[in-house]
């Protein structure tokens, strides 16, 4: 089993910034791909950015904006959130992807209010 657990949510002015992060423990030697989701209220969830080894993959929506990045010794994936607007309010989600076993293991997120 992997537990998942996101923290660094927040209320901010738009143009600010925030710093999510996320860590993984349990059974994580099968873990590959990371990522971060949000889903704002009365929307799906969407994928905001996704790292595995080397790669990473943004949503148009916040590419220039927002930077994924991971710490394998730690098991720590991050958001870096500059430019922050009020579309981006949202509940944000760390999902953590097991190539083996084919599960998806997501936290319970955390919330980002962006508001002036």
């Amino acid at each position: 089993q992997v537990q998942v657990v996101e923290s660094g949510g927040g209320s901010v002015q738009p143009g600010g910034s925030l710093r999510l992060s996320c860590v993984a423990s349990g059974s994580i030697d099968s873990i590959n791909d990371m990522g971060w989701y949000r889903q704002a209220p009365g929307k799906e969830r969407e994928l905001v950015a996704t790292t595995n080894g080397g790669s990473t993959n943004y949503a148009d929506s916040v590419k220039g904006r927002f930077t994924i990045s991971r710490d394998n010794a730690k098991n720590m994936v991050y958001l870096q959130m500059n430019g922050l607007k009020p579309e981006d309010t949202a509940v944000y989600y760390c999902k953590a992807h097991d190539q083996f076993r084919y599960m998806d293991y997501w936290g319970k997120g955390t919330l980002v209010t962006v508001s002036s």
